[in-house]
Parts: structure tokens; sequence; C-alpha cells
């Protein structure tokens, strides 16, 4: 059985299934904020999210960062590395994409353990 797990309207839904929650495409909701304070506010509505599915930041798998230009990755990573619990990183990959609003600076897609 898939159970969904409605985000809101900006956000895409949260799956679960198998044991795994899929968190996909987590935008900001905040367009004219810098990298920090977006990446900021996807991680608290991927905090939101885990929680809502019964899971937490700690049981995360894989993370998948998507930045519309790469050179803003110090910005994201510091607000990944004071967000993500020491010790308890998941594997993460981050890349350049267009973004689908030319406003979104950062998109992350989670896989986390329920």
């Amino acid at each position: 059985m898939i159970q969904r797990i409605d985000a809101g309207p900006r956000m895409s839904e949260a799956c679960i299934h198998g044991g795994l929650v899929h968190l996909a495409g987590q935008v900001p909701e905040t367009l004219d904020a810098d990298i920090q304070t977006q990446t900021e506010e996807v991680l608290a509505a991927i905090d939101t999210l885990l929680a809502q599915a019964g899971s937490d930041k700690t049981r995360i798998l894989r993370a998948q960062i998507f930045l519309a230009d790469i050179a803003d990755f110090s910005g994201m990573n510091r607000a990944w590395d004071a967000w993500v619990v020491p010790g308890q990183a998941p594997a993460r990959a981050t890349v350049e994409a267009r973004l689908a609003n030319p406003g979104w600076k950062v998109e992350i897609v989670v896989t986390a353990a329920a």
C-alpha cells in the first residue's frame, strides 16, 4: 500500500511505501531570498514532512540537491551543515540544474527510512 502525505500547494507530496519515505521536489516558498535562506526553508519543510511520515532527518538515506547556480554551493552547504546531525549525514549528491521556477535557487529530494 502506498500512503500519501499532502505537502501543500507549493510542494510535491510525500509517499511512503515499503518502509521508505520519498520526498520529491521540495522547493522554497520565498522566491526573493538568498540561497542559504531558501535552503533553510526547504530543510524545515523536509523536517515537517518527515515528522508527518513518522520519520526524521537522522533516518534520511539519500539526498539529491539541485542548485540553479552551482556558485551557490557554499551558501547551500552552510545551511545543510547547520541542519544535518553530526555523524548522521546521508549520502548526498549536489548538481546544477535548470529549475522549473526561475525564483527557486534550490530543490531537494530525499529518501528516508520510515
